[in-house]
């Protein structure tokens, strides 16, 4: 009887540290976001293409993530007290992450890795 690996395959560990890092930094702060941001630049560049597209979706994450971020302060200083635009960003981070780290699981690049949403 075998028993199947629960660690992930050698290739993908980095891409799944980088999701976990992208979500720790919900709770701990900026830091850990741009470690993970730093570590995506150095790694696609020798990265297979499946994966590379992996760590150009963490980058584009986190870009795209702090504009619309922006964005949200924004609208939540002019309407004042509403919360829900930062909520619907983190969300949206949330999400984004969570559908990388599955396709990454898969060995599959991430879906529509260009997309603004998800």
């Amino acid at each position: 009887m075998t028993t199947a690996s629960v660690s992930p395959p050698p290739e993908t560990r980095v891409g799944h540290v980088l999701y976990l890092l992208y979500l720790a930094g919900l709770v701990s702060g900026f830091v850990t976001l741009l470690i993970a941001l730093v570590v995506a630049y150095v790694y696609r560049t020798d990265a297979a293409p499946w994966l590379r597209a992996h760590y150009q979706f963490l980058i584009s994450t986190f870009w795209i993530g702090l504009l619309y971020m922006v964005a949200a302060v924004v609208l939540s200083v002019l309407i004042i007290g509403l919360a829900l635009p930062p909520l619907l960003v983190t969300a949206w981070f949330v999400i984004r992450c969570i559908v990388g780290w599955r396709a990454l699981h898969q060995r599959l690049p991430p879906p529509r890795p260009s997309s603004w949403l998800w």
